[in-house]
């Protein structure tokens, strides 16, 4: 009887224990994640990419436009911008964006923003990992020159009569109030990720969100002194400058697209392609347009040809293919010619470098035509495609993430607006604005004359 009472025991002891070593079994035969060298040096490199966007490509490319009296107030609007930000990413932005705090609460701020849980990268170790299998770190640097550039892009809409003060706070608010957000809706399991928005590495993020407050805020801050929309046009100063400016621009662009996809293969490959190829559509479309009504190709207008199918294929790159990017590229260049050509002279608003007429243009244009060109042949049997392959759903999705970016980031911007405005101002006065913004802001010129 002690026998038989010994053994129903240990059978009952082996039944109970049975559960947690078949769990500890799963456990061992599921391969913790580990660390993919390929892929975090290919981030490693696209994040210096994109950082090079705005230091020193935007800088070049806005600074080589303006007049010569106001190049060293867009460097420093770049410089200081690639400062600020990555300090307030650092602090609230990436916790803000990504962090899963009022997600796995069950809040439904989660919807809206993240949450608190990352705050300064709290609980982010070296040994963090994240989609591809890269350092969670690195993560958060690639994504922070993206919140970099996106409100840099602003500038050339209020270049050469903004004030610092004013431009440097209504900077970091509009990059709390506005970029953060958004990015969450698209990007960090926010409300448009939830409905099915596709926007791969800015279009509507970046490009519109940047583009309409550049329109907002070139209306509210006024046209320039003696700017006229017809007949004499602003001469950029230095034109080889917005010549490298853009090279490294669409060298940068490289990092910006086909390293969204946060992994070294095919998807980035394509990504490369199409990028590239809708680039150089844009850059001879444009070309062709000037040539064809004004009877001569100008530098400048290749290289705005070439930004606005940069940032029309943005959206789209990561699932769209060759014929697709030949078409966005085309379409971009076409829309952003009118729009600059002949658009903007007719309504008279002063959008200096057209942030508007290039980035919130080329953006739309990118956004609605990804959900035209998508295909099955980039995103795989099961992934989502476009009206072309007959889902018009994800064209309507499309269109409606388009319009509540254009809402939001019009709303926000004349709300902030009027707040720094009240607070420090934000136009220059009359003197200062025609002296230049390099004296009368920061005390300097850029070049002077030897005696």
């Amino acid at each position: 009887m002690k026998k038989r009472l010994i053994r129903y025991t240990a059978l009952a002891g082996l039944l109970l224990a049975a559960p947690a070593l078949m769990a500890q079994e799963a456990a061992e035969a599921v391969p913790a994640a580990t660390l993919d060298s390929g892929n975090t040096a290919w981030i490693i490199v696209a994040t210096v990419l994109v950082l090079m966007m705005t230091i020193p490509g935007l800088a070049l490319f806005y600074g080589g436009l303006v007049r010569q009296k106001n190049i060293l107030s867009i460097m420093m609007q770049c410089l200081i911008i690639t400062a600020v930000i990555t300090i307030e990413w650092i602090a609230i932005g990436y916790s803000w964006v990504f962090g899963t705090g009022f997600m796995e609460s069950g809040s439904s701020l989660g919807a809206v923003i993240g949450g608190f849980d990352k705050v300064f990268l709290h609980g982010i170790t070296l040994d963090s990992l994240t989609a591809g299998n890269i350092p969670e770190i690195l993560f958060v640097l690639f994504q922070c020159m993206f919140a970099v550039i996106t409100p840099a892009l602003i500038i050339g809409a209020f270049a050469e009569r903004i004030k610092f003060s004013g431009f440097l706070l209504f900077t970091i608010l509009w990059a709390i109030l506005i970029y953060n957000p958004m990015a969450h809706w698209v990007w960090g399991g926010g409300w448009m990720q939830e409905m099915g928005a596709i926007d791969f590495a800015g279009g509507t993020v970046v490009h519109i969100n940047a583009g309409i407050s550049a329109l907002i805020m070139a209306i509210m801050l006024g046209r320039r002194k003696g700017y006229r929309t017809t007949g004499h046009p602003v001469t950029p100063h230095n034109i080889p400058f917005v010549v490298i400016g853009t090279a490294l621009l669409w060298l940068g662009w490289i990092g910006f697209n086909a390293g969204s996809g946060l992994a070294a293969d095919g998807l980035a490959a394509n990504a490369f392609l199409v990028t590239h190829l809708a680039t150089a559509v844009a850059a001879v479309t444009w070309m062709s347009l000037e040539w064809i009504i004004n009877k001569k190709p100008t530098v400048v207008g290749i290289c705005t040809g070439a930004v606005a199918g940069l940032v029309a294929i943005t959206p789209a790159a990561g699932t769209v293919d060759a014929m697709g990017a030949f078409f966005i590229g085309l379409a971009s260049a076409l829309v952003c010619f009118v729009m600059v050509a002949f658009v903007k002279p007719r309504l008279k608003y002063d959008d200096s470098l057209d942030a508007f007429g290039v980035h919130g243009i080329g953006g739309l244009v990118g956004a609605i035509l990804t959900g035209v060109f998508a295909t099955r042949f980039v995103t795989g049997a099961d992934g989502v495609q476009g009206a072309l392959s007959g889902d018009w759903n994800q064209l309507w999705i499309q269109v409606v993430a388009s319009g509540a970016s254009i809402a939001f980031s019009a709303i926000g911007t004349i709300i902030l607006f009027f707040i720094v405005d009240k607070l420090v101002g934000l136009r220059v006065s009359k003197d200062e604005e025609s002296i230049g913004l390099d004296i009368s802001q920061h005390g300097e010129i850029a070049y002077t004359e030897d005696e």
